[in-house]
């Protein structure tokens, strides 16, 4: 004989609530976080050399708006390494994507040293700057 305080659940019942619960779709999977977005990326990884708002003013590095098709290094009033200047790069998702993955190796000599490793990074940030940003 089982003896249980008013309200109280039974151990069958507790298991099968348990067992319930474990057996839902996607259960015992931890939850991915939600990737940053392209907006956040830039700021994080770019933010602190760039700018990519129309009218905002150079940093470091080049305000970035409309960047994609644009040819490298030609942008009025600013100063490019003379590797940059040179390259005749058109920046596309392709050419941008090999920037962003190793500066140096796509254009030796350039003065910008960036590496991110990570596609997905890469690629949110492309599509951030190809929205016009």
């Amino acid at each position: 004989m089982e003896i249980r305080a008013p309200g109280a659940l039974s151990v069958a019942a507790c298991l099968a609530a348990l067992l319930a619960v474990l057996m839902a779709p996607g259960a015992g999977r931890a939850q991915a976080p939600a990737a940053p977005d392209g907006a956040t990326l830039f700021k994080r990884q770019c933010g602190v050399c760039h700018t990519a708002g129309a009218g905002e003013p150079n940093r470091q590095g080049p305000n970035l708006h409309g960047v994609v098709g644009r040819v490298a290094g030609k942008q009025e009033g600013f100063r490019y390494s003379p590797a940059l200047a040179g390259s005749e790069i058109r920046w596309d998702a392709a050419t941008l994507d090999a920037w962003l993955a190793d500066s140096a190796k796509l254009v030796p000599g350039s003065v910008m040293p960036y590496r991110q490793a990570n596609p997905a990074i890469r690629g949110a940030i492309i599509d951030w700057l190809k929205e016009g940003n």
